[in-house]
């Protein structure tokens, strides 16, 4: 009889080390005190692979399983806040998207938005009544990726917030975006939406940008060959919330919900530019 060994997959939350090696020299540098130093601070990598336990299971922070070695669900969070406050996980998107663009695998040749509403457990900034869940209190994500799905930029409303109000602010928070010679990419060349985007005022300010919109107008007849095109963003969210801490909104602070989302489009473009290079290497 001929035994097959099993090989152990690394779990979601695992930080390799190619991974880290992007991180670390991202992270803020903390000086321990000469004087009453105190307690030696955690690992940054446990902590960090703790933040992305919590990320993917949706497990409150006290609940947070102290056999893994991640440290305290406190100091987590409390390592979440610092870095949050930082800048830390923007300038880690704004790595990712680089190298992507780095080995070919990002198409600014047109770019896809969308919404999408999740319930908000607790009040805080950035929630509201929710018009589509019997007026519950709920946030929204906005979205916009590429033409492959690759996430370029997310924000975060109120849940009674109209999906074309987030158009401009979502190509404005586009990073630019290096990887090549020359100056760095910014802007698609069209942007893509559904009939939620119709508005003559929103189109001609998406031109003042200098990008070309390509919306869905409002009484047609569904057909237009649009949804072949812009399923990409739905897939991208479909990919965000696979992560359960963000299928509903535990956070009352809403920049620390940002940044599960911006983290969330961090790994998404890590795990293709990984698929991108094996493909290469193959």
């Amino acid at each position: 009889m001929i035994r097959r060994c099993r090989v152990a997959r690394p779990k979601p939350w695992e930080v390799d080390d190619e991974l880290w090696a992007v991180i670390e020299p991202l992270l803020p540098k903390v000086e321990r005190r000469i004087r009453h130093p105190g307690r030696k601070r955690h690992p940054d990598r446990l902590v960090f692979q703790g933040i992305l336990f919590a990320r993917h299971t949706g497990i409150a922070w006290e609940h947070l399983p102290q056999k893994r070695g991640f440290g305290s669900g406190m100091t987590c969070w409390r390592r979440l806040a610092e870095w949050t406050d930082a800048g830390m996980w923007p300038r880690l998107h704004e790595v990712l998207l680089a190298k992507l663009r780095s080995a070919n695998a990002l198409d600014f040749s047109k770019a896809a938005v969308d919404g999408s509403h999740i319930r908000g457990v607790k009040r805080g900034a950035k929630t509201e009544r929710s018009p589509v869940d019997r007026g519950r209190t709920g946030s929204k994500h906005h979205l916009i990726t590429d033409a492959e799905g690759i996430p370029l930029a997310v924000t975060l409303t109120g849940g009674n917030r109209n999906d074309v109000t987030q158009l401009i602010p979502l190509l404005q928070a586009v990073p630019p975006v290096r990887g090549k010679r020359g100056r760095p990419r910014r802007r698609p060349d069209v942007v893509l939406g559904d009939r939620g985007y119709d508005h003559d005022k929103y189109r001609r300010l998406v031109r003042d940008l200098g990008v070309k919109p390509l919306i869905a107008r409002r009484g047609t007849e569904h057909g237009s060959g649009l949804g072949t095109q812009r399923w990409v963003v739905e897939r991208a969210f479909a990919h965000l919330h696979w992560f359960r801490r963000l299928r509903v909104r535990w956070e009352i602070r809403d920049d620390i919900h940002e940044a599960f989302l911006t983290v969330g489009c961090a790994l998404i473009c890590r795990r293709r530019l990984r698929s991108v290079l094996s493909g290469a290497v193959g």
